[in-house]
């Protein structure tokens, strides 16, 4: 009997994992890139314009 235990103890852990891993990777609802993408073109923006005021550097 103590050995059927001892058994299950990694059969209980792999449906566990198993379970959680099925959890952690499902589908949600897409935020979009809105946000994102829109600060990165205010950077580009930023760092293609001219310098000024940096006098000899």
């Amino acid at each position: 009997m103590g050995v059927l235990v001892w058994l299950l103890i990694p059969l209980m852990a792999a449906i566990g994992g198993g379970l959680w891993g099925s959890w952690a990777n499902r589908t949600r609802k897409a935020r979009g890139d809105g946000p994102e993408l829109d600060g990165y073109a205010r950077f580009r923006e930023a760092m293609e314009k001219p310098r000024s005021g940096a006098g000899g550097v």
